[in-house]
């Protein structure tokens, strides 16, 4: 089993994928489609609109082809260290010691990648492609937001794992 963790963004109010989102699958999918036995875990809760962010990912794997078997919906994630735990603890029951891959949007998978270590799992990235197109100014928003976000969800998962949870 090849878990890959595809972490959640926005879901546009109409219900569709969110570029970001739809970006985040196809990458995830691309990689492995590569593997033999790849497990797919769609994370994110419902946000603003629509239906919950793993589960309209989930559509979107199912759409390029992967049997339902090879999808893993976690729906209560509702941010990145609640994605995290939730992930690792649903791995941990299906028994899975090995490494995961994180699939997220290049700004993004800096966190995810030292959260899913930090929680236990051997992580390593998907690289994902482009942001197509979003503008500079986004882009360094992007970037500049995980500066301070890096240190504070490592800091609260430290925390959680020192409380034992």
């Amino acid at each position: 089993m090849t878990p890959i963790i595809i972490f959640g963004a926005a879901v546009r109010p109409d219900g569709s994928p969110s570029p970001a989102l739809r970006r985040r699958v196809e990458a995830a999918h691309r990689f492995g489609s590569r593997r033999p036995d790849p497990l797919y875990l769609p994370t994110g809760a419902r946000g603003c609109y629509g239906e919950a962010e793993s589960r309209v990912m989930a559509r979107l794997l199912r759409e390029l082809g992967v049997p339902p078997g090879a999808i893993l919906e976690e729906p209560t994630g509702t941010d990145t260290l609640s994605s995290v735990r939730a992930c690792r603890d649903l791995l941990r029951a299906r028994g899975h010691c090995g490494p995961v891959h994180a699939a997220t949007s290049r700004y993004h998978l800096p966190r995810c990648v030292l959260l899913l270590r930090l929680a236990g799992l051997a992580a390593r990235p998907v690289l994902i492609g482009a942001s197509g197109n979003v503008g500079l100014l986004q882009r360094w928003y992007w970037r500049l937001r995980e500066i301070p976000a890096i240190p504070y969800d490592a800091a609260l998962l430290l925390w959680h794992r020192a409380r034992g949870r």
